[in-house]
This record gives C-alpha cells, sequence and structure tokens, in this order.
C-alpha cells in the first residue's frame, strides 16, 4: 500500500477509504490502560475488509492532565497504535485535542470547575495546546504510515450557542486559534494532510464564530461530518431523497466555500444511526452513502463511523451509539460492516465523476459571521439543491457574497440533536 508520505497534501489520488476507530473492548476507556494485543486485533478485522486508513482518538486529559504536563507514556501508546496499524497495512490520521466524543466531554481539570478559562481565546491556554499539538505531532512524525493530524474532533462545538456551557468567542478569534493549532501541525509534521474536523454548527449556525470560510480555506482538505439525525431524517424520513443524498450535498455545500477548484474534501465521518433508520434500510443507507458522494470531483475519501459498537455494558451513551459500528461487540462483522465493504469495492472501480451542474446559490451576506442557516436541513439552499438533484442536475453550490432572502433551515445541529433526542 502507499505510504502516508508518497502523497503529498492535497494532490490528486483516488478516494481512500477508512473508519473511525472505536476499540471493541472499553471504547475510548482503552486508552486508560492500551492493550496492543486486542488493538491489533481490531486493526486487523478493519484492514481484513479492505479499508486503508483509521482516524484515532487519543484522550486529551490523559495526554495532557496539567497545563504544563504533556506525558511522555501517553504520547508514546499513540506511536505504539501507529506501528500496529503499520503492521496490518492501514495508514492513520491523529485528533488531537479530544475533546468532544459521541456526546462526551474529554476537557482536562484545569479547564472546567475552579479553573474554569476560556480554551480558545486565554493565551496561556492557547499556547499549551498547541504544545501539545506539537509534541504529538513529533512524536509520530517519523511513522511512515502517518497521514496527519486533525484538530480535535468537533471541538467547535465548546463554543456553541446550544452547548450547555460555551466559550464565548469572536470570528477572528476562532480564525486565530485553528491557525494556531495548524501552525503547531505543520511544525511538527512538515508532509502531513492535517485538518479541521468542525461539526455542522460551523456550517448551518448563524451565530457560530467557527465559519464555513475557516474550515475550507485552513488545513489541507475541507472536512465535513454528515449526521442524517440533524433534521435530515426526522424532517424527511429514513428512505427519503434527502437522506439519501445528504453526504453528497454537505460535500458539494463545502466545495462552494472552497479557494481552489481543486481543494480536497473529506467525508471526514459518517454513520448510519438507528435513532433515524430501521435495521433494513441501514445497508441501502451505506451504500447509497458512498455510490453519491463518489460523484464528487476531488473527493479526498470516506472514513465511516464507526469500527465497533459502543457495548451495552457502558452506561448513559445515547442508544444509537451501541448500534453504529461496522463489526459489533464480539467482533462480528455486522450487515452494515459488509455492505460497507462491498460498496467500497465498488468505489475502487467507479469512474473519475465529471464536473457538476448547476449551481445553487447560498448568499452569505458581507460580514464574517455568516448566514449560512438556509443551508441546514429545510432551508431554502437546501431544498433548492435537493430538487435539482432529483431532476437529474448534479447541483454544486455557489457561495454568493451579499444579501438575499432566505428561509431558514433546521439548526439544531448534529450533537445537539443525538444527545438530547
Amino acid at each position: 500500500m502507499s505510504s502516508a508520505s508518497d502523497t503529498p497534501a492535497g494532490a490528486s489520488h483516488r478516494p481512500r477509504f477508512g473508519v473511525n476507530y472505536t476499540p471493541r473492548i472499553g471504547w475510548f476507556h482503552a486508552w486508560h490502560d492500551l492493550d496492543l494485543d486486542a488493538v491489533g486485533e481490531d486493526l486487523r478485522a478493519i484492514s481484513d475488509l479492505g479499508l486503508d486508513h483509521v482516524r484515532v482518538f487519543p484522550l486529551w486529559p490523559l495526554l495532557q492532565p496539567n497545563r504544563t504536563l504533556i506525558r511522555p507514556r501517553a504520547l508514546a501508546d499513540v506511536r505504539s497504535v501507529l506501528d500496529v496499524a503499520a503492521s496490518v497495512g492501514l495508514d492513520v490520521v491523529v485528533d488531537v485535542v479530544q475533546g468532544h466524543l459521541s456526546s462526551f466531554d474529554f476537557v482536562p481539570s484545569w479547564l472546567h470547575s475552579w479553573h474554569r478559562r476560556n480554551m480558545f481565546t486565554d493565551p496561556e491556554v492557547v499556547g499549551s495546546i498547541a504544545d501539545l499539538v506539537r509534541e504529538l505531532g513529533e512524536t509520530l512524525a517519523d511513522a511512515p504510515n502517518l497521514l496527519g493530524l486533525s484538530v480535535g474532533n468537533e471541538i467547535n462545538q465548546f463554543s456553541a450557542s446550544n452547548h450547555p456551557d460555551p466559550d464565548a468567542l469572536t470570528v477572528p478569534q476562532a480564525e486565530q486559534w485553528t491557525r494556531t493549532m495548524l501552525e503547531a501541525a505543520r511544525t511538527a509534521v512538515p508532509s502531513g494532510l492535517h485538518t479541521v474536523s468542525n461539526y455542522d454548527a460551523a456550517w448551518f449556525m448563524d451565530d457560530h464564530a467557527f465559519t464555513p470560510d475557516q474550515s475550507a480555506q485552513l488545513g489541507d482538505a475541507t472536512v465535513v461530518h454528515s449526521w442524517i439525525f440533524d433534521g435530515t431524517g426526522q424532517r424527511y424520513g429514513a428512505r427519503s431523497y434527502e437522506v439519501e443524498h445528504r453526504a453528497e450535498y454537505y460535500l458539494e455545500l463545502a466545495r462552494g466555500f472552497s479557494p481552489t477548484p481543486d481543494r480536497p474534501l473529506w467525508l471526514q465521518e459518517v454513520g448510519a444511526p438507528r435513532s433515524i433508520l430501521e435495521q433494513d434500510d441501514v445497508p441501502w443507507f451505506v451504500q447509497r452513502t458512498v455510490e453519491t458522494a463518489m460523484d464528487c470531483p476531488n473527493l479526498y475519501g470516506i472514513t465511516w463511523w464507526c469500527s465497533y459498537d459502543v457495548s451495552p455494558d457502558l452506561a448513559d451513551f445515547p442508544p444509537l451509539e451501541h448500534t453504529l459500528g461496522l463489526f459489533d461487540t464480539h467482533g462480528r462483522i455486522k450487515e452494515s460492516g459488509a455492505a460497507f465493504g462491498e460498496a467500497v469495492a465498488a468505489a475502487r472501480q467507479a469512474p473519475t465523476p465529471a464536473d457538476r451542474g448547476t449551481a445553487i446559490d447560498l448568499h452569505v451576506g458581507t460580514e464574517p459571521l455568516l448566514q449560512r442557516s438556509a443551508a441546514a436541513p429545510g432551508g431554502s439552499v437546501f431544498e433548492q439543491w435537493m430538487d435539482a438533484s432529483r431532476s437529474g442536475e448534479r447541483p454544486t453550490v455557489r457561495v454568493v457574497r451579499d444579501h438575499a432572502a432566505a428561509r431558514a433551515g433546521d439548526t439544531r445541529t448534529g450533537g445537539a440533536a443525538a444527545t438530547r433526542s
């Protein structure tokens, strides 16, 4: 397999296919007492499914339990996981600031309660987080299977107005924080593909300081996390056209903000939530999501969420988290896993997609805080795009920097909808 270092960031290539790695035993709590034999079994099954990479999530409080303490043992554990992945032919992208996972927040004690500080604007805090990004990157830099670093998993949710305890900031402050973290990643791993992994508040909430411009202009690829529990499934139904084409639409929305025509687009999270889908819908959804995403030019890759179901022995998860895996908690491949493997095999034979057709205009206004809610499910831009797609026009999105009348869509955003449904 071609190693991560063989393809420069942003270079043209056939799309990659992988999975977000949720350890089968212990979920992400497995980082507390890492069992590399168990990791090897997990990753071998993923490789045997025909996938080429995983995205991994070391927990922030374990890496940096004090603002000025970055644990060498924790850094070494991450490197060990990369080495195990290399032994089974898998490349790896590492999320650094972790952050938020499956409705749980993993924020170190030096940022909350009596030590409450703003993680995005406090200069000492920002500097310490950048130190973590840099030191972890330096630990991994010579791993031949390192794809790059991702700045957190949806860490922008900590600033969202619908978060229980948001860290307030402005658009320039959000941009500066993102630039600082990406610069730290680039310093440590000059040739890596480094990205910021914002969740859908950045794309749909008019008051959100992390903007589509930041997601589409900073880093080496534009990342989207597409979840049909964001109002799409609730509004249109499980087998609806809108559910079937949700990820494709999201990729084309992201393209509309791209500074260059050839900027890579990465469907970095997409999954089949049973809160929306019946069991019989899941294989269909998996296959159609891959097929429709493959009709988007400049697709860097698809990384499914997730590898293994969360064990029912673990408490307080939203119910859908126990069913999202391609494998069950015993390591057996599920219908979703078989469907994804088949879809990936077919996608690798698919022709390169032609340029898209009709452009649907999204008027975002002239201010840095963009008017973007019309792009959300049910919004006027969302529905215009879906209507054009139904008619066979293969639409994309064009961002227009002025004002126009528009209907706002459902801006509950994915994480809040899943956690509180």
